[in-house]
């Protein structure tokens, strides 16, 4: 049975994340589009797999796994010896993966969803925005990366010298920030620099991007 991917059908927050990892990953799966706008992922059906009713989704020949990240560790290991390695497998190496995934969870990811939030959300909704919420939320985060800017100064990526999940879940919703005008990533260090051009630019983001999410069957 081919793996079924729930997703909306363009690559953005954690949906991205883990159609990324199934491009990396070469990993053969269809695409079941939930159109939310429609309440698919409230109905009955769908909130019996993910008792949330969100998105992203995977059945796996009826095993069920949500939350993104959760998802991507799965696929990660379980097709370990196919496509891009993006979980070291040494104790050393995976306890530095682990750290950087840490590091992205706890201290990159809530203030670029705070930023995501007070800009670009409310926008949609035509909510007043609070201007020094969002402006402290920018300073916090720039300091943030300047310890980014040390960290990538004696290594490649964020958890070593090899692309791993670690660096791909930064573009849960930095790329998506960045086209609405609120360019997070802008007048960094020449290593942030580096490396978010890097991670920003893989082939399977970019196809990701102009293609939106297809089967791969």
């Amino acid at each position: 049975m081919v793996l079924k991917f729930y997703s909306v059908p363009y690559a953005a927050a954690g949906c991205g994340l883990v159609a990324m990892v199934l491009v990396e990953k070469q990993i053969p799966f269809e695409l079941v589009v939930v159109d939310m706008s429609k309440g698919d992922h409230k109905t009955p059906e769908y909130i019996a797999k993910h008792p949330f009713g969100q998105v992203p989704m995977i059945d796996d020949d009826g095993f069920i796994v949500y939350e993104s990240r959760a998802i991507c560790r799965y696929l990660a290991e379980k097709y370990a010896d196919q496509g891009t390695p993006l979980i070291p497998t040494s104790i050393p190496a995976k306890a530095m993966f682990e750290q950087a995934a840490s590091i992205e969870l706890a201290t990159f990811f809530p203030l670029v969803l705070k930023i995501a939030m007070e800009s670009v959300y409310k926008a949609r909704r035509n909510l007043p925005i609070d201007e020094a919420v969002l402006a402290q939320a920018k300073t916090d985060l720039a300091a943030k990366l300047d310890v980014y800017e040390v960290i990538l100064g004696t290594q490649k990526y964020l958890g070593g010298n090899e692309f791993t999940l670690a660096d791909l879940f930064h573009l849960a919703y930095t790329p998506s920030l960045i086209k609405e005008g609120h360019n997070v990533m802008a007048d960094r260090g020449p290593n942030v620099t580096r490396w978010w051009n890097d991670i920003s630019s893989r082939p399977s983001w970019v196809k990701l991007q102009a293609e939106g999410i297809k089967s791969v069957m």
